[in-house]
């Protein structure tokens, strides 16, 4: 007689918000929005998704859902008011960049003391609460309202925008940021990558929380948390390393989740090799060593189906590629293994640190070392399509995949500082559970730490990296977002690759297949060679910033975050062996009206190998 299977407790006793790390990003069209990734997999966008008709990016929206929790604190069912419950969200977003610290390098890690201090922005600002821009919490309930605005927040009595709240039809949260923009209160133009005095810009992040009634009565709601933070330049994209991954390793070491005792293939070990490939659409070292016809395409059918085979014949194959990954102490200074990503510490000339170059999470390693012994499960189906939307998943599995879903398409490459978030995320003082910041008690007052943030005041107790505000998350990072995402490229020592290594290409791309090649390629008149040529082509994702000196290239961007290519999904030609599906840039000129503002479009692109970006050492360091 077959076993019953056993029941499932489905009474709510509690809830929580997911995901719990919710990430908007800001955009400059006025009306037009989009929904953020809800599952690890979405379906690609048709081509010109991301801009309005003007060409304006459109804001990418974060949206929140509450889960009824049984007793064990497994879901068991979405609270919404179509079902009964009674939901009212509250929301904090703030932007303390200008009032807080520079960054200069992470700064729990050792070679913080060879970096400049890290002294106050704007130290010479006596009124410190003018340059925080902080509207206050805003709150709503029902189905379909909004929107509900942070739009009363100033810095130095100018009012700032940081975006907006609404409902969707079933009552879920979903939150905007702001427009993307970004000036100086005195005219002041930008000078450098991260600590531009003067300057703010309108990301934000804050707690989410939200009350419930359920069947009559108030039950206990988990808070969440929700990160503005810059575009997303290449959609499509996931770093070798990403959020995902850096917060599951810390879930795992505090026990907030289960370490599995054997990997999935297709869950922990075919992304890792699928990301080294896929970066070959921004980034053209790339495209060399893992894209289309090169030796490590790891997106191939016959590259998949060997790296699935966990037969001893195949074990040495499966080594060597392990091998292949940087480790520790072995060889983390150098630029030659995977992944070809700076890391913390990096700079030019390279500093000799483990730290100079970034590696895979311990996780992933081990995982990989797993592999290499054949000990995973080989869930390998090269049929099986991953789901397109949440209400593909099963309820209980849902919770888990907009965790993920949100975090994956976030970096955890070089914290230098970072895209949308930085080092202080890796400290397992910040989180309350898996994948969730501990929140400070609302309206509980930040000690004054003094005139220079340091490693030690990082490392006590009621320091920065414990309960966290609004705020809290994105003032680590660079002032205005713009002027590091400019500076962030690739190939800073020409001598040795000019493409190689790099910072974060998932986000910010490097070099692109331009529409103009694109458009060779897919002209069937043309001869192949001369096709297959404008395939092999890659054109540097920064042109549309001109080829003025550094400082008007940050101050382009500042000025017109939409100038820049976004990286859109393309089919391929079908009648030559080239990829069926291509990521191509959208555009690759300025368009005439930047032209006739002033942008510098002569002279060759700037020399960035000594920009203070790369250059963060007071002495050489040598770890």
């Amino acid at each position: 007689m077959a076993k019953k299977a056993p029941s499932v407790d489905d009474t709510i006793v509690s809830a929580a918000i997911y995901p719990a790390i919710g990430v908007a990003r800001v955009g400059n069209s006025p009306q037009e929005w989009f929904y953020g990734p809800e599952v690890p997999d979405p379906p690609p966008q048709p081509a010109g998704f991301y801009r309005d008709k003007t060409g304006a990016l459109k804001r990418q929206a974060a949206r929140f859902r509450v889960y009824g929790l049984n007793a064990a604190g497994l879901p068991v069912k979405e609270l919404t008011g179509a079902k009964g419950a009674e939901v009212e969200w509250t929301v904090h977003l703030a932007n303390q960049k200008a009032s807080w610290y520079e960054f200069q390098l992470a700064l729990d890690i050792p070679e913080a003391a060879a970096a400049p201090p890290s002294y106050r922005r704007n130290a010479q600002v006596k009124d410190r609460a003018s340059l925080t821009i902080d509207p206050g919490p805003r709150s709503l309930a029902g189905a379909g309202k909004g929107p509900v605005a942070f739009d009363d927040g100033e810095f130095v009595g100018k009012r700032v925008y940081l975006g907006e709240l609404r409902t969707d039809e079933a009552g879920r949260l979903v939150v905007l940021g702001g427009h993307g923009k970004s000036a100086s209160y005195n005219g002041a133009p930008a000078v450098t990558f991260g600590n531009n005095d003067g300057w703010h810009d309108d990301v934000a992040d804050g707690p989410v929380t939200a009350s419930v009634r359920w069947q009559g009565k108030d039950i206990q709601v988990t808070p969440a948390w929700i990160v503005v933070g810059p575009p997303n330049y290449a959609p499509q994209q996931k770093s070798v390393r990403t959020m995902w991954d850096l917060m599951r390793d810390i879930a795992y070491d505090l026990a907030f989740l289960k370490r599995p005792a054997r990997p999935s293939f297709t869950g922990d070990i075919l992304p890792i090799f699928e990301r080294l490939s896929r970066l070959q659409w921004v980034n053209a070292g790339f495209a060399r060593g893992f894209g289309w016809g090169s030796p490590f395409d790891f997106t191939s059918p016959d590259w998949q189906a060997k790296l699935a085979d966990g037969s001893a014949s195949n074990q040495e194959t499966r080594r060597q590629l392990y091998n292949q990954f940087r480790q520790g102490d072995r060889d983390s200074w150098s630029p030659v293994p995977w992944p070809w990503v700076y890391g913390d510490a990096m700079s030019v000339p390279a500093a000799r640190t483990p730290r100079q170059f970034t590696q895979l999470t311990e996780t992933q390693l081990g995982f990989l070392k797993q592999w290499v012994a054949g000990d995973f499960i080989n869930d390998y189906d090269p049929t099986a399509r991953p789901p397109a939307s949440l209400d593909k998943v099963p309820v209980e599995r849902q919770p888990d995949m907009l965790d993920r879903a949100s975090l994956e398409f976030c970096l955890a490459d070089a914290f230098h500082p970072g895209c949308e978030m930085t080092w202080p995320v890796r400290s397992e003082s910040i989180f309350m559970g898996a994948y969730r910041f501990l929140h400070a008690p609302a309206g509980s007052k930040e000690p004054d730490y003094g005139p220079v943030m340091t490693s030690e005041i990082c490392g006590t107790p009621d320091g920065p990296l414990y309960g966290q505000r609004p705020g809290s998350i994105s003032r680590w990072m660079a002032v205005p977002w713009q002027t590091d995402t400019a500076s962030c490229r690739s190939g800073y020592d020409t001598a040795y690759d000019p493409y190689l290594p790099t910072f974060w290409p998932a986000r910010v791309p490097n070099q692109v297949l331009t529409p103009s090649d694109y458009k060779t390629v897919m002209n069937k008149k043309l001869p192949a060679e001369e096709r297959l040529a404008a395939f092999a082509r890659r054109a540097s994702w920064n042109d549309p910033l001109g080829k003025g000196t550094y400082i008007s290239q940050i101050n382009n961007l500042a000025n017109n975050i939409d100038i820049v290519a976004v990286v859109d999904v393309a089919p391929g030609p079908g009648d030559l062996p080239l990829p069926k599906v291509m990521e191509v840039a959208d555009r690759e000129a300025p368009p005439p009206a930047l032209l006739k503002a002033g942008l510098e479009t002569d002279g060759a692109p700037p020399d960035l190998s000594k920009i203070e970006k790369v250059r963060r050492f007071t002495s050489r360091v040598r770890l």
